[in-house]
């Protein structure tokens, strides 16, 4: 796992291309082959899924006075087909929590069941396709998650791991 922030005056991610050329602009990135696979929207922070040379990232920008995105972390999982991650989605967001997983096209999840606070989450995927699916955390009056019981299985139903 790898991570990294930065505060850039001079490149904004506010197309597909323009967030391209902010990865590659990265430490780290310059050289590494980038698709971009979803970009959201969540108030004034952007989201950006993506596969860096296959491995699932994000990044995340924060849009400044003049409407312009600027990055402010960006994260990336190698040698993972299906991972996991929690992006701060700023203020607005405060109340309602999400998930990201994103995944590559080697992921073979088409089901995860994991206990989260006492919870159960049940999501489906689609197994063999580089994809972005968010989820809504459980409402919860703590300021913690706490994550348990993870089980994944394959098109067929059938139990791949647990942990």
């Amino acid at each position: 796992m790898s991570f990294y922030f930065y505060h850039s005056k001079k490149l904004y991610g506010n197309d597909k291309d323009s967030i391209v050329r902010v990865i590659k602009s990265i430490e780290g990135y310059e050289n590494k082959q980038i698709k971009v696979t979803q970009i959201d929207d969540f108030d004034k922070v952007r989201i950006v899924g993506f596969l860096s040379n296959n491995s699932p990232s994000y990044i995340e920008f924060q849009q400044n006075k003049k409407g312009n995105y600027v990055w402010k972390h960006i994260e990336s999982r190698k040698d993972e087909a299906f991972s996991m991650f929690l992006p701060s989605l700023g203020d607005l967001m405060e109340s309602s929590k999400k998930i990201m997983f994103v995944t590559n096209h080697e992921n073979e999840i088409a089901r995860m069941q994991v206990d989260i606070n006492g919870e159960t989450l049940d999501q489906s995927f689609t197994p063999y396709q580089a994809s972005i699916t968010w989820v809504d955390l459980p409402q919860i009056n703590k300021h913690s998650y706490e994550y348990r019981n993870y089980k994944y299985y394959d098109k067929n139903g059938n139990l791949i791991r647990e942990k």
